[in-house]
């Protein structure tokens, strides 16, 4: 083996890998993809071997310190991946990295702060308080906290002193000697869960004998004796508080019965499964989940082309699975996620949203029984540690989940499928940057898997690289019907839309926040025992809080952005009941800044505050007022920050115990509500008019994929769009059901501006808390950028700015940006430095 390995550090600002010596006493143990322990300058720090080196790149290298794995935390698949990653985003290979790792197993060098201490007492107390006198009040919350606190560790003190830079602060004082400071290596968070088990551990004759002589006294004797007799009754180990539960014993009645030879008491690794309980559910209902729908002609037509990529990948294409919603793209996956494991290797589903999972993991459940895993962030770290290991260790066929869930350890994985993939949510927009289906093809091609891209409404970029040939196109243009209501291969139409002018609404008298034509259509469908949904992508009661009598508008401190106000009762559980007290709240929705509707206006003291605008929390209340027999839940972010909300709510609904369905963005993800007949879009012109190049696209997916959400039975269905730009052309598009149509029409403005697919874009963000000093830095490194252009000669790439951001402050910071497009930009950005600035590599957004 050689002697030396190069590794990835774990340290943010640092991009690069280094090599360090394998010691004597580490040779034979260290493996490619292992997570270790080094030195780095004066700290010590986590690293992952990417590789072995016969010769280091320096002339002194530092020993690894420690292995902390036996098991790589990386395959060698995933390595090349991250590296690929990096260069292509222009990202530190750590971050990229730091995304394969289970939340609180990989941790970052961090600083220990401590009062400095003479003869064992800290310097400011007694006749040393004068070193503090005149400090800035920064440094006396500091020194204040570590009196109260103790030794604390910098990300610690963060969550004391938000959007406060304490920093320099600490600083100070440590030169001033009042602190003192030690680089520190915090534990992982995370380790296996063990269980005490208890078992007999001789024949029950032996047992029997001891039971008159367990206790000193009766009540001791009766415990034990207990104890004894019902581990006598079960042959198999059994959980301690079992045991408690059945005998009233405790621990250290268990622990004399351990000493005298009587049982034995040990402790066994267990698995923090999240699926467990939705296991035994499916399981309950084993012979409706058994049903195998017959594909469709359009399907079988599909699936012999996937099928045949898995025996030759020569060509290594995606496959774009263009079909209409409720076309049966989610059973061409699980075939494909059988094929895999038929072959003996396993698959990776995304699905963009936490709220799609709990019915697309009770479908692969029915089919993988015990072999599916589920990773999302609302899951406990221990659970997410689990299933990782599950993973790395082969246990599972199958993982689901959104974009993290790409990173699971899988070791050979064989199919790679992405539900909705035109969805936004596949992009990360914060650091580090980077596009789920970018990194998905691209694990696919290292990986020799098959790679799927499936939705109803793919992306211009995705449909034209179909049509360019780049990936592979297969079309369902039918919507089909369940197996359980019809014949099979029964299609259905796509529901009806119409369009409601809402200016004719006004012009009528009519100025409530539902057309006569909704309304109408709402009560037919509680007449009729059906379900309604009703769509409107804004959260809140009102969206815009402003003074009658001068016009000024209320906007949050740190984003400078229009407050929204709640009307939000109170403990309100997911189904809707509540204490009956409200919460009357303004706020952003961006940095989670509150307050208090204010009685006088800040800016002339006028007393006539209103509200303007519309959100979900106001349609769920107009709902209730209009229809008060309806049971209504609302499912937007605020009633789903619990764990397992999403579950809960959409569990709830589907099982009919509620009659109508208010939300936000999260109704337009796939979900198949067979007793939904009426959506209702209650206000389609949200996000139209936005200052950015995919605002309409963004706006046509969403309208489409709401109304796809009715009509999916044989009981039909209708889709209501409310609009004051009924003539828009998304909205005409949308209506019509017409893809085709949008997808030209937009192509044609793009190919106009050279926006993707005929160009690419790198969107460059600089933030501060000063305007001129972001103003400054944005101007400057523009002129930089533009500098290479001419030298290079990228005559057809074009420098976009440096303008305000659209939301030109958030949490506090100004916010300028840089847009670089052309043919290849980041070519031209290759090898510099960006020391401040967020750097998106093909970005969804340019607001």
């Amino acid at each position: 083996m050689s002697a030396y390995a190069q590794i990835a550090v774990n340290v943010p600002s640092v991009a690069g890998v280094f090599d360090y010596a394998i010691p004597k006493d580490l040779t034979g143990n260290v493996g490619i993809g292992q997570l270790v322990i080094v030195p780095f300058g004066r700290q010590t720090v986590q690293g992952v071997i990417l590789r072995f080196v016969e010769q280091p790149s320096v002339p002194e290298t530092k020993d690894i310190l420690e292995i902390l794995d036996p098991d790589p935390v990386l395959t060698s698949t995933q390595i090349a991946l991250a590296e690929w990653m990096a260069d292509s985003t222009l990202s530190p290979l750590a971050a990229m990295i730091n995304l394969m790792l289970p939340s609180g197993l990989s941790q970052q060098a961090d600083v220990r702060y401590a009062l400095r201490t003479v003869d064992g007492r800290p310097k400011t107390e007694d006749g040393q308080r004068s070193m503090v006198n005149g400090l800035s009040q920064v440094n006396t919350r500091i020194i204040k906290l570590l009196t109260e606190r103790g030794p604390l560790r910098g990300r610690q003190i963060d969550t004391h002193f938000r959007n406060v830079d304490w920093r320099k602060s600490a600083e100070w004082l440590v030169r001033r000697g009042i602190l003192e400071k030690k680089s520190v290596l915090p534990e992982p968070r995370v380790r296996s869960k063990y269980v005490r088990v208890a078992q007999l551990a001789v024949p029950p004759e032996e047992a029997e004998v001891a039971l008159s002589d367990l206790g000193k006294t009766e009540a001791t004797q009766k415990r034990r004796a207990a104890a004894l007799c019902y581990l006598m009754r079960e042959l198999d180990e059994v959980n301690v508080s079992w045991v408690y539960a059945e005998s009233g014993c405790k621990l250290s009645d268990l622990r004399v019965l351990a000493e005298r030879g009587l049982i034995v008491l040990r402790e066994n690794e267990t698995w923090r499964d999240p699926l467990e309980r939705m296991e035994k559910r499916v399981e309950s209902r084993g012979a409706e989940n058994s049903n195998i729908p017959t594909l469709t002609p359009e399907q079988n037509q599909a699936w012999e082309q996937i099928r045949e990529a898995f025996t030759s990948l020569s060509s290594n294409l995606p496959f774009l699975l263009h079909g209409v919603t409720g076309s049966g793209k989610t059973e061409l996956y699980i075939r494909a996620a059988e094929e895999a494991v038929r072959r003996g290797r396993q698959a990776i589903i995304l699905v963009p949203e936490i709220a799609l999972t709990p019915q697309t993991v009770r479908r692969f459940l029915a089919r993988f029984p015990g072999q599916v895993g589920l990773i999302h962030s609302k899951l406990s770290e221990g659970e997410r540690y689990d299933t990782w290991r599950r993973a790395r260790a082969g246990q599972l066929k199958v993982v689901i989940g959104p974009r993290s869930a790409l990173f699971a350890p899988l070791p050979n994985i064989g199919l790679i499928a992405i539900d909705e993939c035109h969805d936004g949510s596949y992009y990360q927009a914060e650091p580090p940057f980077y596009h789920a289906l970018d990194a998905a093809n691209m694990y696919a091609r290292l990986a020799g898997a098959v790679c799927i891209l499936g939705s109803a409404t793919p992306s211009i970029v995705q449909r034209w690289d179909a049509d360019a040939g780049h990936s592979a196109l297969l079309e369902l243009p039918k919507r089909i019907a369940s197996a359980q209501e019809t014949e099979p291969h029964q299609h259905l139409d796509l529901p009806p839309v119409s369009v409601v002018d809402m200016r004719e609404e006004l012009k009528a008298g009519n100025r409530g926040i539902f057309s006569r034509d909704l309304l109408s259509a709402i009560s037919d469908t509680l007449e009729r025992g059906e379900q309604a949904i009703l769509f409107l992508n804004r959260r809140g009661t009102a969206t815009y809080i402003f003074c009658r009598d001068c016009g000024y508008a209320l906007k949050c401190p740190q984003c400078d952005n229009p407050l929204t106000f709640h009307v939000t009762p109170l403990a309100r559980s997911v189904v809707g009941s509540s204490t009956g007290k409200q919460d009357n709240a303004l706020t952003c929705h961006h940095c989670g800044y509150t307050r208090q509707k204010p009685k006088k206006c800040p800016e002339c003291g006028g007393v006539h505050i209103r509200e303007y605008g519309l959100g979900s929390e106001r349609v769920e209340t107009e709902v209730g007022n209009l229809f008060p027999k309806a049971r209504v839940l609302r499912w937007d972010w605020e009633t789903t920050r619990q764990k397992d909300a999403h579950e809960i709510i959409l569990s709830h609904f589907a099982n009919h115990r509620a009659d109508v369905l208010v939300g936000t963005q999260m109704l337009a993800k796939g979900l198949d509500l067979p007793l939904v007949t009426l959506v209702g879009v209650v206000l389609a012109d949200v996000g139209l008019n936005l200052p950015d190049p995919f605002s309409a696209e963004r706006v046509f997916q969403v309208l489409t994929q709401v109304a796809g959400r009715a009509g999916r039975s044989t009981r039909g269905g209708q889709v209501i769009l409310q609009t004051f730009q009924p003539g828009h052309p998304v909205v005409q598009a949308a209506s019509g059901h017409d893809y085709a149509g949008f997808y030209e029409q937009e192509l044609a403005g793009r190919r106009k501006l050279g926006y993707p697919p005929f160009g690419r874009l790198v969107r460059l963000e600089y933030r501060h808390r000063e305007n001129e000093r972001a103003e400054a830095e944005a101007w400057k490194t523009a002129g930089r950028f533009q500098s290479r252009i001419d030298a290079g000669g990228h005559t057809q790439t074009a420098l976009v700015g440096p303008v305000p951001c659209f939301f030109s402050k958030l949490r506090g910071e100004y916010r300028w940006q840089i847009v670089l497009r052309g043919p290849n930009p980041v070519e031209i950005l290759q090898g510099l430095r960006f020391d401040g600035w967020r750097v998106e590599v093909h970005p969804t957004s340019l607001l």
